[in-house]
């Protein structure tokens, strides 16, 4: 077979290209701020390191998560970055964990270490409810979801229960992606409004290929995209959105129109979750295939 041929084919095999990888995110605690990162190692369980650890809320027996912002949106102002071990095949270490600054502007913030004894009675005395920072979730756990008044929603101004997948702290997929096709619809759509990719809290933005625009990603949706060399991941479905989108985080102001525009435009869909095939690594840059 001709050289020119077969790298035809090889490429085809590979799949189509229709994106590449324009950021990329990991959230080491639950509901915390995460880091970004240039380089990301995805085991079978999602980005290494990524909700490794959650609060324990010892008065409501769940998960403390900022989808009830009721008690929990100060969580957003915290921030928690990874410690890497010597081996990066091994997975992070353990976290540090930063609260949000007090007093003077430009002051230095308190941190605490995952392996500090002390690290328990620190956080909960900064969040006035005595919590544990778990790195493993118990079997059955939960965590209390607040559904805002939002235009078509069957449930609304309610809080309901949201069982975890058993033994990890996510609350459905073990990866979130987004493109920047689908942010820039929605500015389009409500020009008025501040779409920041940072309120949506994904492990992957993506760029589609020049041409594509709208809600892209949706188009995916029982395929597989092929990430960098190895990595491959299953789109399972759309991402509906919650509570956090509209909570401030950050320089974010809070404003619920985000999750409003959400539900007027695109039924509270952006985004899409998605389940690892085969483990492996991507990088910013890297381009983004859709396999049959």
């Amino acid at each position: 077979m001709h050289a020119d041929t077969a790298a035809t084919m090889a490429e085809q095999a590979a799949g189509e290209v229709v994106g590449r990888v324009e950021a990329l995110w990991r959230y080491p605690v639950k509901s915390m701020l995460g880091e970004p990162l240039k380089v990301a190692k995805v085991g079978p369980s999602g980005l290494l390191g990524d909700r490794g650890y959650a609060l324990w809320d010892h008065a409501t027996g769940r998960v403390a998560s900022a989808k009830n912002p009721r008690l929990w949106h100060n969580l957003l102002g915290y921030m928690a970055r990874c410690l890497e071990s010597a081996d990066p095949a091994s997975g992070p270490t353990g976290v540090t964990i930063t609260a949000p600054a007090e007093g003077e502007v430009g002051a230095e913030r308190a941190s605490v270490l995952s392996s500090d004894p002390d690290v328990n009675s620190w956080l909960s005395q900064r969040l006035g409810r005595q919590v544990s920072l778990l790195d493993q979730a118990p079997e059955g756990a939960s965590l209390d979801q607040y559904w805002p008044p939002v235009q078509e929603r069957a449930f609304q101004d309610v809080v309901n229960e949201l069982v975890l997948p058993s033994g990890t702290f996510f609350d459905s997929c073990p990866v979130h992606a987004i493109s920047t096709a689908s942010l820039e619809r929605l500015r389009q759509l409500e020009p008025q409004l501040d779409f920041a990719v940072e309120r949506f809290r994904p492990n992957l933005l993506i760029r589609p290929e020049p041409g594509a625009s709208g809600f892209v990603e949706e188009s995916w949706i029982g395929r597989s995209l092929m990430v960098g060399e190895t990595l491959r991941l299953q789109v399972s479905d759309g991402c509906p959105r919650c509570v956090v989108t509209t909570l401030s985080q950050g320089d974010l102001p809070e404003n619920l129109e985000i999750l409003r525009a959400t539900a007027r435009h695109n039924n509270v869909v952006a985004g899409i979750r998605l389940s690892v095939s085969e483990p492996g690594e991507m990088s910013v840059g890297d381009p983004v295939r859709l396999l049959d």
